[in-house]
């Protein structure tokens, strides 16, 4: 296994069920041959027991590729294998018949029962299973189920086969066909609800990005189209001014200039605004996202009492580390913790599914090619002289680590040290703890 964590912890969750749901059916061709196939070197003499062996592993291998290809169709990633599914159909009916012809009227004759029964169902119902992960719609498999069974029992009784022997035949065509046709169409269906959930929430990042796009967008529509449809009046009067030599041309130009630096000035607060994140908001938007996410965040620690510069930049690492988590790892757990000691101010998230993402060595250096969200939040921090930290923290956990420097007169106080033979009188907090 290669690469960190191997080379199924690097996979998706969607990716993941994909990878089990192909080798389940990968491995069904091994139970056939192993169930229905083998056993007939018991109790079947030679050459009618290599017949049977060959007959089974020749079906088990058509319904193996028809499987992986038919798989890839129900992701839209190839058409639907018509001709392939033609032929294993055919397949399953004729190496069927063929198998109770031979093992009914071959050597030995009626000691072939057993070798009938078994190869004669196991092919129809691992058949009729393969064949309904191309069939959309209950009903349709249902009949199929039940067209499987009503010819195993039209069948069996021409090749010599009791009455009771082929309802017998066709009850165990319906559970064995009616089991492997359920476990094809649930597995389909638990695929793409897997990959539909993961495209909700990748479009729900992106609408979450789009709507502060639009906010900031109107924002400086607001400020912009206003001012400028002023300064345009105010433009043209002042050329009409200066043509007919009116020396009020110079006092619309002046209110012109005035407008301009007020509009610099609203621009800057909105833009100061948008690049601005309060931590309390963020650390409680991120928890409420996660969660409807499906990952159990815990969020804790002191909010208030920090400078609003600081609260600015460790705003925009919850933000930044969340997106990391929803769209880069495969978590269950999240936590969130903010610290205060010895004058530093210290932001912890850790998850459970590590993103494609490494620092390398814990220190504080972009990497190339890592994408442009760590390196920004790098840069947010050396503002206010803090550093970055993001790497795997163990064999299954991701931490991302920001520290910053407090300013001396801004360190929130901290518990008193214990009395002696007492316990430690705790600071209270009433509302500047956030916990999950």
């Amino acid at each position: 296994m290669g690469g960190r964590g191997g080379w199924w912890r690097g996979k998706s969750t969607p990716a993941k069920v994909e990878t089990y749901t192909r080798w389940s059916f990968h491995t069904f061709p091994f139970i056939e041959v192993a169930t229905f196939a083998l056993p007939a070197f018991g109790y079947v003499p030679a050459p009618v027991n290599w017949i049977l062996f060959l007959l089974v592993s020749t079906h088990a291998a058509v319904a193996a590729v028809t499987a992986s290809l038919t798989l890839d169709w129900t992701r839209g990633r190839r058409p639907l294998p018509v001709r392939l599914l033609w032929a294993l159909g055919t397949a399953t009916v004729v190496i069927a018949v063929v198998s109770l012809v031979v093992a009914l009227h071959g050597p030995r004759g009626a000691d072939n029962g057993a070798a009938a029964g078994t190869v004669f169902v196991g092919v129809l119902s691992f058949g009729i299973g393969t064949l309904a992960l191309a069939v959309r719609g209950t009903r349709r498999m249902l009949y199929g189920v039940l067209g499987a069974a009503v010819g195993a029992g039209a069948v069996a009784v021409p090749a010599g086969v009791s009455a009771p022997g082929a309802a017998v035949a066709a009850g165990a065509v319906v559970l064995a066909a009616g089991f492997f046709t359920f476990t094809s169409a649930f597995s389909v269906w638990l695929l793409n609800a897997v990959y539909e959930l993961d495209e909700a929430r990748e479009t729900r990042a992106r609408l979450a990005v789009a709507e502060e796009r639009l906010r900031f967008g109107r924002d400086l529509h607001d400020v912009m189209g206003r001012n400028l449809a002023v300064v345009a009046l105010k433009s043209e009067l002042a050329v009409q001014l200066a043509r007919r030599g009116r020396p009020e041309a110079v006092e619309q130009m002046v209110e012109v200039q005035r407008i301009a630096r007020e509009t610099q000035r609203e621009v800057r607060e909105v833009v100061r605004g948008y690049r601005e994140a309060d931590l309390r908001t963020e650390l409680a938007g991120a928890q409420g996202v996660l969660t409807a996410a499906g990952i159990d965040c815990e969020v804790s620690g002191p909010v208030t009492g920090l400078p609003a510069e600081i609260q600015s930049a460790l705003g925009w690492v919850v933000r930044e580390a969340t997106t990391n988590v929803l769209r880069h790892g495969d978590a269950a757990r999240c936590a969130v913790s903010l610290r205060v000691a010895e004058g530093r101010v210290t932001l912890t998230v850790e998850n459970d599914g590590a993103p494609g993402i490494d620092s390398g060595s814990g220190t504080d250096t972009a990497e190339p090619g890592r994408g442009s969200g760590l390196a920004g939040l790098r840069e947010r921090l050396r503002e206010v002289d803090g550093v970055l930290r993001a790497g795997p923290a163990g064999s299954d956990l991701f931490r991302l680590t920001a520290e910053v420097p407090l300013p001396p007169d801004s360190v929130p106080e901290q518990a008193p040290a214990p009395e002696p033979g007492g316990s430690p009188r705790p600071v209270p907090h009433p509302v500047s703890e956030v916990t999950s």
